[in-house]
Order: C-alpha cells, then sequence, then structure tokens
C-alpha cells in the first residue's frame, strides 16, 4: 500500500474530513478583468475530436456539445487548430441556449500571423459576433519562423478587446519566461494561463502554478484527468482516488476534477456521453480535506506522465 494511501486511511478515520478543505467551490471567484466570471467546469471540443484541415461538419462533435449545452454547461472551449469551430457553431444554434449565457473560448496558432483575420474565420465558423475570451495557443511564435513577433501577436489581441470582438485575451502553455516576456511591452492584463495539468504533471513548466496564482492570472487545465485514461491507468493515484469516490459515492473523474478545481485552478474536461457530463458538472455535493488534496498530490509525484508539448518541454 502506498505511503498515500496509508496516510489516506488514518486521515479518514480521525477527521470529519468535510470539515477541512483548501478551497469551498461557492464561494470561488473565477473574475475577468472584463467583469465576466467563467462558468465551471469548461467544456472542451478538441483532444479526441482534433481534426485539423477537415472543413466538414462532425455530427458526433455537434450532438456532444449540444447534450453538454442541454446537460447545463456554459462553458465551451475551442481552438482553431482543433478544426472543430464549425461544430461548436453548428452546436450553439442547435441547443437553443440564449448566447449571452454560454462562455465561449477562442485560441489562435496556426494563423498566429494575422491574428485580426484569423479571429474574423473563428467567428465565421463558430457563428458568433465576439468570444469572450481568446489565447493565444502556444508561446512559440518569432518574427522568423511565423511572420509575426509574439509581443506583435498579443498587442494585436489588444486591439481586438478593445473593439470588443474579444471580451478578455490570455495565453495557453506558456512559461514563466513568456509571460515575463509580455508582460514587457502589454498593456492589458493576461487573463488566463490555459495549461496542461494533472496528477501526474502538476506544473506543465517550473513553478508556473504558483507564479499564475501569485500574479492574479486565472489558470486552466486541459487533460485534467489523464490519469484515468488507458495510456496512464494503473499509477500511484488511481486507489487514492477509488477510496475517495467510494467514501463521497461519485465517480473517480469527480474526484479529480475536484482536486483540480479546490487547487484553484478551471478543470476542462469532455466527455460524449451524457451521464458522464451530468456527472462531472456536479462537483458542489462534496469537499476534498486539505489532507486528501495533499494525498493526490503525493501520490501524483510519483509518476510523470506528459501528453502534449513533450518535444518542447520534456
Amino acid at each position: 500500500m502506498s505511503s498515500a494511501l496509508r496516510r489516506l486511511q488514518l486521515i479518514s478515520h480521525k477527521f470529519n474530513t468535510r470539515a477541512f478543505h483548501i478551497h469551498h467551490c461557492s464561494s470561488m471567484s473565477f473574475k475577468l478583468p472584463s467583469g465576466a466570471s467563467i462558468p465551471i467546469p469548461g467544456f472542451g471540443t478538441g483532444t479526441k475530436w482534433y481534426k485539423p484541415g477537415d472543413p466538414s461538419i462532425d455530427r458526433k462533435v455537434v450532438d456532444a456539445v449540444v447534450s453538454a449545452l442541454k446537460v447545463g454547461y456554459r462553458h465551451v472551449d475551442g481552438a482553431e487548430i482543433y478544426g472543430t469551430e464549425g461544430e461548436i457553431g453548428v452546436a450553439l444554434k442547435e441547443s437553443g441556449v440564449p448566447r449571452e449565457e454560454v462562455f465561449v473560448t477562442g485560441k489562435i496558432f496556426p494563423h498566429i500571423k494575422d491574428p485580426r483575420k484569423a479571429l474574423e474565420n473563428t467567428l465565421k465558423l463558430m457563428q458568433l459576433d465576439y468570444l469572450d475570451l481568446y489565447l493565444i495557443h502556444a508561446p512559440f511564435v518569432t518574427q522568423e519562423k511565423n511572420g509575426i513577433s509574439l509581443e506583435k501577436a498579443w498587442s494585436t489581441l489588444e486591439e481586438l478587446k478593445k473593439e470588443g470582438k474579444v471580451k478578455d485575451i490570455g495565453v495557453s502553455n506558456f512559461a514563466i519566461k513568456d509571460i515575463e516576456k509580455l508582460k514587457t511591452t502589454a498593456t492589458e492584463k493576461i487573463a488566463v494561463n490555459q495549461i496542461e495539468f494533472n496528477p501526474y504533471l502538476q506544473n506543465q513548466t517550473p513553478g508556473i502554478v504558483d507564479y499564475c496564482l501569485k500574479e492574479g492570472i486565472i489558470l486552466e487545465a486541459y487533460t485534467p484527468l489523464v490519469s484515468l485514461s488507458p495510456s496512464a491507468k494503473g499509477g500511484p493515484v488511481d486507489p487514492v482516488v477509488d477510496q475517495l469516490a467510494k467514501k463521497y459515492s461519485v465517480e473517480s473523474s469527480q474526484i479529480i476534477l475536484k482536486w483540480v478545481l479546490q487547487k484553484g485552478i478551471i478543470p476542462i474536461t469532455t466527455s460524449a456521453k451524457p451521464e458522464r457530463q451530468k456527472s462531472n458538472l456536479d462537483l458542489e455535493s462534496f469537499e476534498l480535506s486539505a489532507d486528501e488534496i495533499a494525498a493526490i498530490d503525493e501520490a501524483g509525484s510519483k509518476k510523470h506522465h506528459r501528453a502534449y508539448w513533450t518535444d518542447e518541454y520534456n
């Protein structure tokens, strides 16, 4: 038995763990510079549905997003590189949910050379007049390689924000040095940094989580449930999460999403199954104690698993 699991069992006997926690989700605020708040959790449209360069509409993606909106998700996360912006547009129309009730994120990377034109294309595909959040998808942008500097790309996003075409702007997959580089010329706050984050990758890059929390940059986590995937299943986190799921009578995915949220990070997750969508949306019915969170931290630190940007960061 792992030390994390033994520790968790001792804690469970000794304390009423509902009384000990890092954050109460009901009081947690993820407010953006615009004054808007980000709905929790986000529903992602990448990963298994990734189809860059394919303009056809995948009904499976449309149906999944429509289902997510109908069960209560109000935050849809997209990106031009996913190839699913058209599906988001169709789903938003078919869902019947008013536009002002849905928080929509877009990300730019393949067409970073011309952010204004890239946004116009994204808005056209999504059938929208504006985005709630627009992110630079990765920091690997140079004048030599992309025909634009990272600083110039960001200044264009600032212009788009001033014009009302996007409400807030941010980044994704940025390390501390990348954010510091932008801050030297930025006139608008970097509102969000969306990073790969899960029990087996608790810092996508050194110190990034504590840095963003300290700087007031909202963190979003993609692939938060990777420890449950076939590529990582069977690791040291499993017995800890399984015991907590049994204790709180919830799914293992809910335990991990709650762990992410109580660490002050917004989870972005996805599923085509309505029942899983519903359970992953229910993160208010239980609280993890600080010791339970620490047990997941400890177990996760014993294994490393990075799914994306492996060449750049490993």
